[in-house]
């Protein structure tokens, strides 16, 4: 196999690309499934907010109402396309339909996903089979599909070569949920962690980054309604993280555009944790700070 060209070395890179222009996605087509609502909407905020295109996946017929806002306010492409993750046959004619309407895939985001908070002793084998289905196989399945396409586009001024593929993960992926009983949902989430480290290493000869992110707890309508309905849980993701509250999505806003970017051209392989602290400890009382 060939050895890919080096890039030239160049002590005075730096002088010519300002920070604006590293995290630009001016021109780039970025896929974020699960971007109807939660997270990936607000990654579709973040991609459109930096010039970047976006091509929505879901199985939702209808997204959250902000989705038009975003569709109609910032002067790029968006579109939105209704996908089954797990379904590969499916899930691939929805790439070519993007490939076919963009023409190009530079950047992905695996949002979607589920959680589901059942005793390990009591849950059924096509429960857990459905959690490993969206959460991990749909992971495989999505990078599987923008990495082929990646891999064989025709190289751009704004994209030279290759993408960036970014993958949601968790902090279950590296503590138990406190709380909560989601056996399924931490291994799930673990094995996308362990795929992003090793596709960053099979993949970068084709110019493919692959990192992953692991938000702690995390604002959105879903976390909203079960802290409503269950307060001990709402204690918990407020008073545990050192930090004392819980994420807003515009934490993660900048992060996901820093990967999906030029300004993390030699970041891959790797898991950031955005957790507000929890990774490294939970403080139990109310009064520590």
């Amino acid at each position: 196999m060939a050895t890919p060209a080096r890039k030239p070395i160049d002590p005075d890179n730096y002088l010519r690309h300002s920070v604006q222009d590293l995290l630009s996605l001016k021109g780039r087509t970025i896929v974020i499934t699960g971007g109807a609502r939660g997270l990936g909407l607000a990654f579709a905020l973040a991609v459109a907010e930096v010039g970047g295109n976006v091509a929505v996946l879901d199985l939702l017929d209808k997204p959250h109402d902000h989705f038009y806002k975003i569709q109609k306010e910032y002067g790029v492409k968006v579109e939105l396309y209704k996908a089954d993750v797990t379904n590969y046959e499916q899930l691939k004619g929805v790439f070519d339909k993007v490939v076919q309407d963009f023409g190009r895939i530079d950047g992905l985001v695996t949002a979607a996903g589920i959680c589901v908070d059942e005793s390990f002793l009591e849950r059924k084998p096509e429960s857990v089979a459905r959690s490993f289905n969206i959460n991990t196989l749909g992971t495989y399945y999505a990078a599987q599909l923008a990495a082929i396409q990646m891999a064989k586009q025709e190289p751009t001024d704004f994209n030279p070569r290759g993408g960036s593929i970014v993958f949601i993960a968790s902090i279950a992926a590296h503590v138990a949920s406190k709380g909560q009983n989601t056996s399924d949902y931490c291994s799930s989430k673990g094995a996308v962690v362990a795929l992003a480290k090793a596709l960053g290493v099979e993949l970068a000869s084709k110019g493919i980054r692959v990192n992953s992110i692991s938000p702690g707890y995390m604002v959105t309508d879903m976390t909203i309604d079960q802290c409503t309905r269950f307060p001990w849980l709402g204690d918990i993701m407020n008073n545990e993280p050192p930090m004392r509250r819980m994420g807003d999505r515009a934490d993660l806003k900048v992060p996901v555009v820093y990967l999906l970017s030029e300004a993390s051209a030699y970041h891959t392989s790797d898991d950031i944790l955005i957790t507000g602290g929890i990774h490294a400890g939970r403080l139990q009382d109310p009064s520590e700070r």
